[in-house]
């Protein structure tokens, strides 16, 4: 394993009521808690693998015989807006060695553990690298170092939030990978084949 290499991971605790609210309106609230559990499922089996330190942030607690602590590093996440709460994740793994740190969620049932390792993969030659969501966001965010302003001044789920952190890799000069658009699951339109099935057998 590269320990220099980190993969952050953002989850929640899978609560009914608490967990893909936008999708809950749509679907009601068990059908979204079974969906949310099926992209941390999804999740896990993507990252599992990979060669590379895993720092599972997460909200309220995790099941650690679903997330095994031997595979999967746990810590809480500060409180505070998304882009602190990702800023104090990125500043923990490059405060304890990360060299080239990456952060995902867990909405993206497209995502792959092909394209986390291209990411890490373009962060030889690239200061940053994103993978940017259909609806405007983004599903994975990298560095080789810390810049703090990616995480500042923006309207979290919001469809300006790529391009605006797009904007400050601009601004501060930074060399920067763009991965294939992938789509998020937050609304009733975002279900694919697997995730319907679910829902409506």
């Amino acid at each position: 394993m590269n320990q220099e290499n980190a993969l952050i991971i953002f989850v929640r605790n899978p609560e009914l009521g608490k967990v893909k609210t936008r999708l809950a309106a749509t679907i009601g609230e068990e059908n979204a808690l079974r969906v949310y559990k099926e992209l941390l499922r999804h999740t896990r089996d993507i990252t599992q693998n990979l060669p590379v330190r895993k720092l599972l942030f997460f909200t309220g607690s995790p099941d650690p015989a679903f997330w095994p602590s031997e595979i999967y590093e746990p810590y809480r996440q500060e409180e505070g807006d998304l882009g602190f709460r990702m800023e104090k994740a990125f500043e923990q793994a490059f405060a304890e060695g990360g060299r080239k740190v990456i952060i995902i969620g867990s909405d993206c049932h497209e995502l792959q553990e092909e394209n986390i390792s291209e990411a890490f993969e373009k962060l030889n030659s690239h200061k940053a690298v994103i993978g940017p969501a259909a609806d405007g966001g983004y599903y994975l965010l990298g560095f080789s170092a810390l810049n703090r302003s990616v995480f500042q001044h923006k309207t979290w789920s919001t469809d300006t939030v790529f391009h605006d952190t797009i904007r400050d890799f601009d601004r501060e000069g930074l060399t920067y990978a763009v991965l294939p658009v992938l789509h998020d699951v937050d609304e009733g339109k975002d279900l694919n084949e697997v995730l319907r099935s679910l829902i409506y057998g």
